[in-house]
């Protein structure tokens, strides 16, 4: 499907905060269990400054998907580490929009002198497993039985992918 690839604004959070919510409430994908409201989803994304975020957007406006990058850690050691987010609305996933949102990321990504892009993903969500090594991540390590939603205990995958 072709999406607009725009740099988020603060007036897109209320969207991405219920595109991300229906993730929250109907799978693993994330690892809250109670909805986060428009006016606290940047502290829970962790936003940051300097940082890309970018949305996707049909022809029709609609948005169908948001991404982001932040620092892995504030330790200058891994000054040059991003850790990923991605959300794609539901209904509109394996169109290639996931694709064209990280694709866009790493060009920035890149430009920041970043070397390595992380993600932790549930080990219950199979299908961002697959969307990340399809993407050339590989899976860096596992923590198992850190995770619990629901009274369901999961694994956090580590996935990495090195970008130079």
């Amino acid at each position: 499907m072709p999406v607009r690839i725009l740099p988020s604004v603060p007036e897109d959070r209320e969207e991405m905060a219920r595109i991300f919510n229906h993730y929250v409430e109907h799978s693993f994908a994330t690892y809250t269990e109670t909805p986060v409201p428009a006016d606290r989803f940047d502290a829970v994304m962790s936003f940051h400054d300097g940082w890309p975020a970018f949305t996707a957007w049909t022809d029709e406006g609609v948005m169908a998907g948001f991404g982001l990058l932040r620092p892995y850690s504030f330790i200058p050691a891994f000054e040059h580490v991003a850790e990923l987010s991605c959300f794609i609305r539901q209904g509109m996933t394996g169109m290639g929009i996931g694709t064209a949102i990280l694709a866009e990321l790493e060009s920035a990504a890149r430009q920041m002198g970043v070397a390595s892009i992380l993600a932790t993903v549930s080990s219950l969500n199979d299908r961002s497993i697959l969307f990340h090594r399809s993407c050339g991540f590989c899976e860096s390590g596992r923590l198992t039985g850190v995770g619990r939603k629901r009274g369901v205990v999961f694994d956090v995958v580590l996935l990495q992918k090195h970008l130079q």
